[in-house]
């Protein structure tokens, strides 16, 4: 009687559930909607109460870019840092990512994009501003800040226990384990239809090897190196992914207008519900938001280290990031996908979907796309490097702070070579820790961007001239 007790009770138990799972579950849960509706929530209360400035300003914005380089030579311009950024959110999101929301949402999912990158622009915005604002100076005379310096400048120090949480996730968040995975997934399946006949893992070690020889070479000579770099790199990449979708809207441009026309009705197609319209516009949206990067602090630490000695100027060129990579780029993976491939297919592995969209359409477009892939998540690999460890040299200081760049490079070659298991859904949770600091202080600090805005645009005139000016 006891062992059948026994046994009927054991079955009322829960099974076994594994460290790994829970983990997983808890990044699922908190990079799902909490995460969504903080960064899309929390943007769209930036947007209105800066007078939609990402609308009304992206003119000002565009002539930014022209302002000259300070004599401060220890420092990068607002245009490196722009360059630095995107290289940082231009990666995988911009075409994997992209195929996914299409093949879940529909055509109607692109247009929601448009909407978050404009709201993500604002975000932007005001992580520029007060990257500037709030920031200080190294021993050496350089620049540093970013989310932990705007907090306890911005908020105070009785705020620093959040400044500690957001570097001490800085430090994991930004480690690029899917990056260099899925690259070394990619790249060994190229060579493995190109005829290379080499056992799986040593196969992916020596790509895993190749990859983080490229980017110490890169991160080891520190941000300057790397501002130099993505500065020929993000035009490069850019404009050789726009010239293959060019193509592909030239052979295909009989099918362009109903491509564009699929956009705009599919995004408000009540025909399944109000349920369903509101679905595809979460996909969209938080698709877009995954991949700019707004509102989970990363640009700030980039901006912070800007010659520019002017916040609003900054957070105007800060603004322009979605709009390249959640606007522009991702633009060019949907018209690609929408003219090349069948994403009514059910196929939802997003690498997938692209490549047979530009294999398709473009001889030897999958070898071009591969390509294009390994420069993106490349130029994401040496940005992000600085992310943590300049998170780590908040914490711990500069000397101990290389050790974390060593690990960041070593950790590049583990992940090309190792099941992902855990590991992703421990950077997703700690990328989720960065977000919610970072939005919680931009919304307390709104009104003293609002005010900085104002003061910049008193002196400024009303129609920008797109010509050198001094910081």
């Amino acid at each position: 009687m006891r062992t059948a007790i026994t046994a009927s009770a054991h079955s009322f138990l829960p099974p076994t559930v594994t460290f790994s799972e829970i983990l997983t579950n808890i990044a699922d849960t908190l990079c799902g909607y909490p995460l969504f509706f903080t960064l899309i929530g929390g943007g769209l209360i930036l947007f209105i109460s800066s007078g939609m400035v990402s609308l009304w300003r992206l003119p000002h914005a565009i002539a930014a870019l022209k302002s000259g380089k300070s004599s401060d030579s220890g420092n990068i311009s607002s245009v490196q840092a722009l360059a630095s950024v995107v290289a940082a959110t231009v990666g995988m999101g911009n075409i994997a990512g992209v195929a996914i929301a299409i093949a879940m949402g529909g055509p109607g999912a692109v247009f929601w994009m448009w909407v978050s990158a404009l709201v993500g622009m604002c975000t932007k915005y005001h992580e520029g501003v007060l990257a500037i604002k709030y920031r200080s100076r190294t021993a050496d005379g350089k620049f540093t800040g970013g989310p932990m310096h705007i907090i306890t400048q911005g908020l105070g120090n009785n705020w620093r226990w959040l400044a500690v949480t957001f570097a001490v996730a800085g430090m994991f968040g930004t480690l690029c384990i899917m990056n260099a995975n899925q690259l070394t997934e990619a790249l060994a399946g190229t060579a493995a239809s190109a005829g290379l006949t080499l056992p799986d893992f040593w196969l992916r070690l020596a790509i895993g090897l190749a990859i983080a020889a490229i980017v110490s070479a890169v991160v080891v000579g520190g941000v300057k190196r790397i501002a130099r770099v993505a500065t020929v790199m993000v035009p490069f990449m850019v404009g050789a992914y726009f010239l293959m979708v060019l193509f592909i809207i030239i052979t295909h441009i009989g099918e362009l207008p109903a491509a564009l026309a699929s956009i705009f009705t599919h995004a408000f197609d009540l025909s399944a519900g109000w349920g369903a319209l509101a679905g595809v516009a979460i996909i969209g949206a938080r698709r877009a938001a995954l991949v700019n990067d707004a509102g989970v602090g990363t640009a700030s630490l980039m901006h912070s280290t800007s010659a520019n000695r002017t916040p609003v100027r900054e957070g105007l060129v800060a603004m322009l990031g979605p709009a390249i990579d959640s606007g522009f780029v991702c633009t060019l993976t949907s018209l690609a996908i929408l003219l090349g491939a069948d994403f009514t297919s059910g196929e939802t592995q997003g690498l997938t979907l692209a490549l047979n969209a530009f294999s398709n359409t473009i001889p030897a477009g999958n070898y071009m796309l591969t390509a294009i892939v390994t420069c993106f998540a490349l130029s994401s690999m040496f940005t992000y490097s600085f992310y943590g460890t300049t998170c780590a040299t908040y914490l711990f200081g500069k000397k101990r702070a290389r050790l974390y760049t060593y690990a960041y490079i070593l950790s590049l070659v583990v992940f090309a070579v190792v099941p992902l298991g855990v590991a992703v859904g421990f950077c997703d949770l700690f990328y989720a820790l960065m977000a919610f600091p970072t939005m919680f202080t931009l919304l307390m600090l709104r009104k003293q961007v609002s005010a900085e805005t104002r003061s910049y645009f008193k002196k400024v005139p009303a129609t920008p001239v797109f010509q050198q000016s001094t910081n």
